[in-house]
């Protein structure tokens, strides 16, 4: 069976940092930015690249600001 390899993309500035993906990410892949986003919200990163895309964090998201690739690895 193939390895997955995943990246997520958050929309930055739609995110409202309710922290709900970090909590879904069984792979601690998701952090929350020490900086702040236009709205002065701290917003969801990608800090670790052992990412699977299983997609978690998307579903869970309220906003729908995540966007997550998958890349088969041979």
């Amino acid at each position: 069976m193939a390895k997955l390899k995943g990246k997520i993309v958050v929309d930055v500035e739609m995110c409202k940092g309710c922290e709900l993906c970090i909590e879904t990410c069984a792979d601690k892949c998701i952090a929350m930015s020490k900086k702040v986003n236009g709205k002065g919200y701290h917003y969801a990163e990608a800090v670790s690249d052992m990412c699977t895309g299983c997609t978690n964090c998307a579903v869970v998201c309220p906003d729908g600001v995540i966007t997550v690739y998958r890349v088969k690895l041979s």
